[in-house]
């Protein structure tokens, strides 16, 4: 039986936004998946694995995803899912892709709950950048080639601009990066950029049917048709192979088979 939030004392549970991190069930943090053994409700976006849903067995699941050009939740109605179930139960969860706190519309759940006196903790989680760079296991950063890095979507609030220039940095890594591929690229080459220089695709990060591209910006801007999954898209001479992968047999797209 679930535990009440409500008491002579407290009017609202407490909520914990956890970040899932890429995918991959075991991939989570320690504490979040204490956590979610806990949870009373455990509201998630849609990238969220049955996997990962199956260490809360015995919370209350609402879905509440959101992707891009699909039917997704508005935010607002988010907000009011987490206000109303911190009303009920004792333990809220917000379960949340990566990182909450890297496009992840922490900040207005946040606002929300804090408007309401409600106690909320933050959980962090491997981001996908992070992830992809271990699964293609190329660095971000390298020593004297790459010492900045720069994460950054095209995806925007409604009525505002589109970024017109993309970050001057040495690594550039862009979340939701497949539909605008094209229009990334030609902003690159047009901003100075090697038509060689080294980009690294990265479909379903972490997952069973991981795909890793390895490219240059040149064919950045022909687009990622066969792409349908989440993709990342890093840039930058930090990404070019190095000599002992480069002698090794391999494949543009490579699947990663692993359970």
């Amino acid at each position: 039986m679930r535990t009440p939030a409500k008491s002579s004392s407290a009017q609202y549970g407490k909520v914990y936004l956890i970040g899932a991190g890429p995918g991959a069930a075991d991939l989570i943090t320690v504490r979040g998946a204490r956590i979610l053994a806990q949870a009373d409700v455990v509201l998630h976006d849609a990238l969220v694995t049955e996997d990962m849903l199956a260490l809360c067995p015995q919370a209350r699941q609402i879905a509440v995803g959101k992707r891009c050009g699909r039917l997704s939740s508005a935010q607002t109605f988010i907000n009011k899912q987490l206000i109303d179930n911190a009303a009920k139960y004792a333990i809220v969860v917000r379960l949340k892709g990566g990182d909450p706190m890297l496009f992840g519309r922490a900040d207005e759940e946040l606002h929300a709950l804090e408007l309401q006196g409600i106690e909320v903790e933050v959980v962090p989680g491997i981001t996908a950048a992070l992830a992809a760079a271990a699964a293609s296991k190329q660095p971000l950063t390298k020593r004297g080639i790459a010492r900045s890095v720069a994460f950054f979507t095209a995806s925007t609030a409604p009525n505002q601009p589109e970024q017109a220039t993309l970050p001057d940095c040495d690594t550039l890594v862009q979340y939701m990066g497949g539909r605008e591929a094209i229009v990334t690229a030609r902003k690159l080459l047009a901003q100075g950029r090697s038509p060689q220089t080294p980009v690294v695709v990265i479909e379903n990060c972490s997952r069973r049917d991981e795909r890793i591209l390895h490219l240059q910006l040149r064919d950045l801007e022909n687009g990622l048709a066969d792409c349908h999954g989440p993709v990342l898209v890093m840039v930058g001479e930090a990404l070019a192979r190095r000599d002992t992968q480069l002698e090794q047999p391999h494949i543009a797209a490579q699947t990663n088979k692993a359970a």
